[in-house]
């Protein structure tokens, strides 16, 4: 698989990848894009991330988006919305933590993953093209479970200090 593209851009798949993570971020996170926005200020991105429309339209890069546009994100861009991922993964850890133990723990709480499943499908009606077959796959409550499972455990392996290396790795498929 190709991660890199001609002027060294990202692949499609790591974009992806990378937006459905910060989705499963936002669905955790009422204020989603004001907290990515806020971690973006403290992680001193501002030249990157001059505000919120700037990150709202890197992550349009996204081709199962509805807002679709190729704007060739840039490897400095993707590794500061990498450094977001991280950093409210860390913030956000407890809470993912609480989600895989409702979904797997010994006392399942399914109120918790119900609750979480119903907003993240929400957010992939309003966000993303539900023509596509992925889209529709992660529409399907019954079948997205997997998907989810995966992708917060992925978020809390690079809650380390190592983490930003970690995800990166795992979205260039290294």
């Amino acid at each position: 698989m190709t991660v890199l593209t001609k002027g060294n851009q990202v692949s499609r798949q790591s974009i992806e990848k990378l937006d459905l993570f910060l989705l499963i971020l936002e669905t955790i996170d009422l204020n989603g894009i004001q907290s990515l926005y806020a971690i973006s200020n403290k992680l001193n991105l501002n030249n990157v991330f001059p505000n919120k429309v700037t990150i709202w339209k890197l992550r349009n890069n996204n081709p199962l988006r509805k807002s679709y546009v190729n704007n060739n994100i840039k490897i400095n861009e993707f590794d500061a919305l990498i450094k977001i991922t991280v950093e409210m993964s860390r913030y956000l850890y407890p809470f993912m933590r609480e989600l895989l133990n409702s979904k797997e723990g010994p006392k399942k709480n399914t109120v918790i993953w119900v609750e979480f499943n119903k907003r993240f499908i929400e957010l992939i009606k309003e966000r993303f093209n539900s023509d596509s077959m992925r889209v529709k796959k992660l529409l399907d409550q019954a079948g997205n479970d997997e998907i989810i499972i995966k992708s917060l455990l992925t978020l809390s392996f690079c809650i380390s200090n190592q983490g930003y290396k970690k995800l990166r790795n795992f979205l260039f498929d290294f």
